[in-house]
């Protein structure tokens, strides 16, 4: 199930999942103000996103959006990556459900990587700070942006990391 937390809890507690490391080493990076990766995630327009190519297959999407009302959301799950999402800036809601038993709305599309869910009622709601992290699994149904009190600009995150064979 997914793991949730402050950057660093969520590192000690995936330190044992060494495919992993290297997003959390990417983290590091853009978490820098002098970075060059740090500067491109604060100059990004709402609704702008960048791809940053990593090693081995990983690759950071660079996010800059105003969170939406819950029903506007969408509970997702991907097959080929695990999810490592840091807040960067702002805050929101995320909900987290394992997917056994929920219903597809649309089926997996191999080219995004994902599968969409109906609504559930039953999912665990998180709420996702400045500097703080989510790891979703392939099991792991998770619906974000979701905002907490009204439309907040959020600068996140999202590593795709492959999952192991």
């Amino acid at each position: 199930m997914a793991i949730f937390g402050s950057v660093s809890t969520v590192r000690a507690q995936t330190a044992h999942l060494t495919w992993l490391q290297p997003a959390f080493i990417y983290i590091d990076e853009i978490s820098k103000p002098e970075t060059a990766a740090h500067r491109k995630l604060m100059s990004l327009a709402p609704g702008e996103t960048f791809r940053r190519e990593l090693i081995g297959g990983i690759f950071g999407l660079e996010q800059t959006y105003l969170t939406k009302p819950r029903a506007e959301a969408t509970y997702e799950t991907h097959r080929k990556y695990v999810d490592v999402q840091v807040v960067f800036e702002g805050e929101e809601f995320m909900e987290v459900a394992d997917a056994t038993g929920m219903t597809v709305r649309d089926a997996y599309n191999p080219d995004r990587d994902a599968t969409f869910y109906h609504d559930v009622t039953y999912g665990n709601v998180l709420r996702l700070r400045k500097g703080e992290a989510a790891v979703y699994f392939p099991a792991d149904a998770h619906k974000g942006n979701v905002q907490v009190a009204g439309p907040l600009l959020v600068r996140k995150v999202v590593v795709k990391v492959p999952v192991p064979v």
